[in-house]
């Protein structure tokens, strides 16, 4: 099960894995991650942008496909994803999983994500 904290609420997903999408605050770029749990923790395994610039680089190995670059990243598992926000966007992150999605709130307080079987244990 995948845990989402933002603010005081916490959303939980039954589902392997997620998609985050979200706009640069300079560029103005879509930026796209495929996430999917595993044991070792949660893994990006697919991104996608369609521009560059102000740190928004694609990988070198990435694929110009359909207006966008496409690429696999090369980053391990991580225990959790913290997702920050600048204000700056005109909009924070849209989470998607299993056909739902769901736009999550900017605030002063980063959202967090992590796998657990109990989402409301510590």
């Amino acid at each position: 099960m995948i845990c989402v904290a933002a603010g005081a609420a916490v959303l939980t997903l039954a589902a392997p894995g997620f998609t985050l999408e979200w706009t640069h605050s300079v560029e103005r770029t879509r930026w796209w991650e495929r996430w999917q749990a595993t044991e070792a923790g949660l893994a990006p395994v697919e991104a996608r942008i369609t521009g560059s610039g102000a740190g928004m680089e694609p990988a070198p190995d990435a694929v110009l496909r359909d207006g966008a670059w496409w690429w696999e990243p090369d980053t391990p598992p991580v225990a959790q994803v913290l997702l920050g926000a600048s204000g700056a966007t005109g909009g924070g992150w849209r989470l998607c999983a299993a056909g739902e999605c769901h736009d999550l709130p900017e605030g002063d307080r980063p959202i967090r994500l992590w796998q657990a079987q109990d989402c409301a244990a510590p």
